[in-house]
């Protein structure tokens, strides 16, 4: 019996020593599948949703990153990451950052969801898409070559704009050599030609074509527009080859000395400032006809607004999360508007940041938008990209042709009839 217990009393500290191994390996192999339950848990419930690339190329790649990194620290369990661009070509993000020139085809092409779950508008019109950042079309001149042409102002009228662009353009002297008295840039390639080349003239004159039937230019207020235009290309005041150059063209030969006065919009001024320097030109409103009683809405200065928007993707899985995002940068939107120093920028409770108040050049585009009746082009509607390719296809053939301004508004307007 002795023997037995000795015995016992010598296996006794191994078979410890084994639980004891057993019981601590048994502690870290859990641990480690606590760890990867909770973090495989933690995967599954954390939401991942992608966001349109040009976010980067409209904002800039610092800001994006910046709005990214905010959201997350926000939002942990809701991962918005950046679409890259063979991702996009495959399938559609599920936050698109669009600006004015495609608005209307991904309207007609039923990418957007509706916002009518989250958004409620007055005049209960179903909204696709958040403004994030507004500008405006104004007109710029360059300050020396209208000196040279013997102007100390901008021209005021359309008459004073026909008078001005003739003389420059007539090249009478050493300083005008080369140089185009205006410019239009109604390339088919750019999506926000029409608005600012043609219907910037029509709203600067007080009008506007929508009514309660749809869009009708066959007035002769309208007439009066497009025939102002006509005179523009006949008696040689534009650059040449007006429907073969985009926007882009046009303001590099603005910026170059090589055009007197051209359409452009609030986006360009920081562009222009760094190339040109803020001597060299500047902004003021689009003419209209003359005295206020021609223009039959008692002279109110009118524009059309372009911009950058945020929408949820028709083919998003998660809208509600999708719509967290928008209302994110939804808040951030005055801090976009003053990097890209916009004009008017956030319009919704007419923001005026320090960088308007505090420079002439933002300073006096505001004035003009706060005397200014907001107006809407054909932007944002369904079908509202083939409207303008009808627009742009009758004044090619008026500005070609011998058609007159009352056959060009008669041809447009059977023409949106029946679209």
């Amino acid at each position: 019996m002795y023997r037995k217990n000795n015995k016992k009393s010598i296996s006794f500290p191994e078979r410890i020593d084994f639980f004891l191994l057993l019981a601590v390996l048994v502690l870290i192999i859990s641990s480690f599948i606590f760890k990867f339950a909770f973090r495989v848990k933690a995967d599954v419930k954390r939401t991942e949703l992608y966001l349109s690339l040009r976010c980067e190329e409209l904002f800039g790649a610092e800001t994006t990153e910046a709005l990214l990194r905010e959201f997350r620290e926000r939002n942990p369990d809701l991962q918005i990451r950046l679409m890259n661009a063979i991702s996009e070509k495959i399938r559609r993000p599920d936050i698109l950052i669009f600006d004015e020139g495609v608005f209307s085809e991904l309207v007609s092409n039923g990418a957007l969801a509706s916002l009518k779950n989250y958004i409620h508008t007055e005049s209960g019109a179903e909204q696709l898409a958040m403004p994030l950042v507004s500008f405006m079309d104004l007109l710029f001149y360059n300050i020396e070559l209208l000196k040279a042409a013997g102007f100390d102002r901008p021209p005021k009228t359309r008459e004073e704009f026909i008078s001005y662009g003739k003389i420059v353009s007539s090249g009478n002297n050493a300083a005008l050599a080369d140089a185009s008295g205006a410019a239009m840039g109604l390339s088919a390639g750019d999506n926000q030609a029409l608005s600012r080349e043609v219907f910037s003239w029509i709203w600067a004159a007080g009008n506007d074509f929508w009514t309660e039937a749809g869009p009708v230019l066959n007035n002769s207020a309208i007439t009066g527009s497009i025939s102002f235009l006509g005179r523009l290309n006949r008696e040689g005041v534009l650059a040449p080859r007006s429907f073969d150059a985009a926007g882009d063209q046009r303001l590099e030969e603005f910026s170059q000395g090589k055009t007197a006065m051209m359409i452009a919009s609030t986006r360009d001024i920081p562009m222009l400032r760094n190339k040109m320097g803020d001597d060299a030109f500047g902004i003021t409103s689009i003419p209209g006809i003359g005295s206020a009683a021609d223009s039959g809405e008692a002279g109110k200065y009118r524009i059309g607004l372009s911009g950058y928007y945020a929408a949820i993707s028709s083919d998003c899985a998660y809208p509600d999360e999708a719509w967290s995002f928008l209302v994110f940068l939804a808040e951030q939107s005055p801090h976009l508007c003053a990097g890209l120093k916009a004009v008017p920028g956030v319009v919704s409770d007419f923001y005026i940041g320090d960088y308007i108040k505090n420079d002439p050049f933002y300073s006096k585009a505001w004035d003009i938008f706060e005397s200014s009746e907001i107006v809407h082009g054909f932007s944002g509607i369904t079908g509202g990209d083939k409207f303008e390719a009808i627009v742009r296809e009758e004044m090619r053939i008026f500005f070609e042709g011998s058609r007159t301004a009352e056959e060009t508004v008669t041809a447009i307007q059977q023409r949106l009839d029946a679209l």
